[in-house]
């Protein structure tokens, strides 16, 4: 699925300001942890980072779980949203709203920074800078040991997916971080 694609899809079914920032922020994660990865098509995982919270709005009580109405109806319109893309979106509500494990890489990675980068986004917004280009790891650890600060993000699913990739926090978010940096201005930190 081509990224523009993604982007028609996502604004027919997401109009909030703050969900649309969510969306694009989670898409510049994935994309930048695919390439890290050294995955040829980094432009899938944009697109399922984009399109991870497609039913949000429209079912907030039942987010992961609506989305697969939404491509149904689509498909026709949007061929390029794969089976895969679907199940990938489904699985980041494993545990929480739906039975669909993340399987792949991609979406152990789309489990793990969705909540993160709610966190790195908040503490952006607290530092005199309102911006990622100055943060290092241990602000963002520190906040995230403060259960109280953006308490709306599973400190529970973003240890659940560390351990799904295997990799101590600290290198998650070290990792979710410089790909934010990457993109900080189309991300407004």
């Amino acid at each position: 699925m081509k990224f523009t694609d993604a982007e028609k899809l996502l604004k027919k079914y997401v109009t909030g300001e703050t969900l649309l920032r969510h969306s694009y922020t989670v898409a510049v994660a994935l994309g930048w942890w695919a390439k890290d990865a050294g995955e040829a098509d980094w432009e899938t995982w944009r697109c399922v980072g984009l399109l991870h919270d497609l039913d949000f709005e429209a079912a907030p009580e039942a987010h992961c779980t609506k989305v697969r109405e939404i491509w149904e109806a689509e498909r026709a319109a949007f061929p390029d949203f794969t089976p895969e893309m679907l199940h990938a979106i489904q699985s980041h509500g494993w545990g929480l709203t739906v039975d669909v494990e993340p399987v792949s890489y991609m979406e152990k990675v789309l489990y793990t920074v969705d909540e993160l980068t709610g966190i790195v986004y908040a503490a952006a917004l607290m530092r005199p800078s309102k911006s990622v280009s100055d943060m290092e790891v241990k602000s963002v650890l520190k906040k995230f040991k403060t259960p109280a600060f953006a308490a709306g993000c599973s400190r529970d699913v973003i240890l659940k997916g560390c351990g799904m990739l295997n990799m101590e926090l600290p290198a998650v978010i070290e990792k979710t971080l410089a790909a934010m940096k990457t993109e900080a201005a189309l991300l407004g930190v």
